[in-house]
């Protein structure tokens, strides 16, 4: 298993790059999002790696931190979707967009990726959907909250305020926030989920 991949980046195509490593030049496949962020040719580069090996291939895939790579060896492991056809996702919608759209059952958002038609988008979403972290779509700044408080400690208020920083709106917010029925053990976790699938019917 070759967990990362680190060195001076030699060339970039359009779908993948290459990386000088210990004099050999490694090709790694790479999405569209990963290559808008990379720096110039020359540079050293450290990419989290997923390696195939087929009857008549072997292939590396990378990404730019381990979330993206989880992301993409979520991906794979739906029915229908290989390597190519997650990197054709992960190149239409950065991460944290597809995370959004499986957890909201933006079937349609998903469906803007190359090849993946409603049905797919629906394989995703129901696959997926309780498989995705809630913490790694918000901020640092909320994600870093003691998740253990209590409702009476202010659970609500931050709830709201994550599902803000997500993008909804205040009213969205505190009115999905208000259909939770809540108890003493929630977390903001737990409300967060249960506002979001009130978020994905209306």
């Amino acid at each position: 298993m070759i967990s990362f991949v680190k060195g001076p980046l030699a060339e970039i195509d359009k779908d993948s790059i290459v990386i000088d490593h210990g004099n050999l030049g490694l090709e790694i496949f790479v999405p569209l999002t990963v290559l808008t962020k990379l720096p110039g040719v020359g540079t050293e580069v450290k990419l989290f790696t997923y390696f195939q090996v087929r009857e008549d291939a072997m292939c590396l895939y990378g990404f730019l931190d381990r979330q993206d790579l989880k992301m993409f060896k979520q991906l794979i492991r739906v029915n229908g979707i290989g390597p190519k056809g997650a990197l054709g996702i992960l190149s239409a919608l950065e991460p944290d967009e597809l995370r959004k759209a499986i957890v909201t059952g933006d079937a349609k958002g998903i469906s803007k990726a190359p090849g993946v038609g409603a049905k797919t988008a629906q394989r995703i979403i129901l696959d997926l959907k309780d498989k995705i972290d809630l913490e790694e779509l918000l901020p640092e700044s909320i994600a870093q909250e003691n998740n253990s408080k209590s409702v009476s400690e202010g659970i609500t208020g931050e709830a709201i305020d994550a599902l803000i920083a997500l993008g909804y709106s205040s009213a969205e917010a505190s009115r999905a926030v208000r259909q939770v029925e809540m108890t003493e053990s929630m977390t903001v976790e737990d409300v967060l989920k249960t506002s979001l699938k009130y978020l994905a019917f209306i």
